[in-house]
């Protein structure tokens, strides 16, 4: 069997995303909106990549970063964008303050917003060798106390991920002080007012397939098992402190 080399995989994910753009209802697909006129105010703007696209290889590869953050993320900022012009009042808010009454908005806001909000967590959960880290003695103490061990934790925070049906978010919250390991779909988030299962979000991995499906394929437990090794845990004990 011939296999597709990463280009050819790459090439067909851009045509199903244009595809579905041409088919989807904006409300629902940032990719259908088009993307920010020049003149249309940067409510919500776009900030860098905190590092470069081959940064986390071989883990997650450069062709699925630059495709993932240059096209799926930028889309989400710029139907956002779009809609703030539109609608002034949204565009005074923070991204918090939106996601907090995210019931009360359409779904271009809630799917946008979310999205946007999700994928700046995402990029900076992770980081290239070298500063990552290791849990601070708080946080093991904490996952030790509300899992049994790190690798309980792992395991049931996978398991959220490829029981996750479709596509969507494993997160691990801080709730009432305890840890908990929680999914949502599409780009719902933790905090949001509709989320089933609301705290504070300080981990968090994407299992949409354009996360991982140009090194992966299909095979989302092997990136959910392989992402472990980017998770920038500097970053998580800050999160897991100021959750506090």
């Amino acid at each position: 069997m011939i296999r597709p080399t990463a280009a050819a995989l790459a090439a067909i994910m851009l045509t199903a995303c244009a595809q579905t753009a041409m088919h989807a209802p904006a409300a629902v697909s940032p990719a259908a909106s088009a993307a920010t006129p020049s003149n249309v105010a940067q409510a919500f703007p776009q900030a860098p990549l905190p590092y470069a696209t081959d940064a986390l290889e071989p883990v997650i590869d450069k062709a699925t970063m630059e495709i993932h953050f240059g096209r799926h993320h930028k889309a989400y900022h710029d139907a956002l964008n779009n809609f703030a012009a539109a609608n002034p009042e949204l565009a005074r808010l923070t991204l918090q303050d939106i996601l907090a009454k995210v019931s009360l908005r359409p779904a271009v806001v809630r799917n946008n917003a979310g999205g946007i909000w999700n994928h700046a967590f995402f990029w900076q959960t992770m980081a290239p060798a070298g500063q990552r880290g290791a849990p601070s003695p708080a946080l093991l103490s904490r996952i030790n106390a509300d899992f049994g061990s790190l690798e309980n934790l792992q395991k049931q925070f996978n398991q959220a991920g490829t029981g996750r049906f479709g596509s969507g978010w494993a997160w691990l919250i801080v709730k009432d002080g305890k840890l908990l390991v929680s999914s949502t779909p599409n780009q719902d988030n933790p905090l949001m007012d509709v989320a089933e299962v609301r705290g504070t979000p300080i981990l968090g991995n994407d299992v949409w397939e354009h996360a991982y499906y140009l090194k992966y394929q299909n095979r989302r437990a092997d990136y959910l098992a392989a992402w472990w090794q980017v998770v920038n845990w500097n970053e998580v004990n800050k999160r897991f402190a100021a959750a506090l």
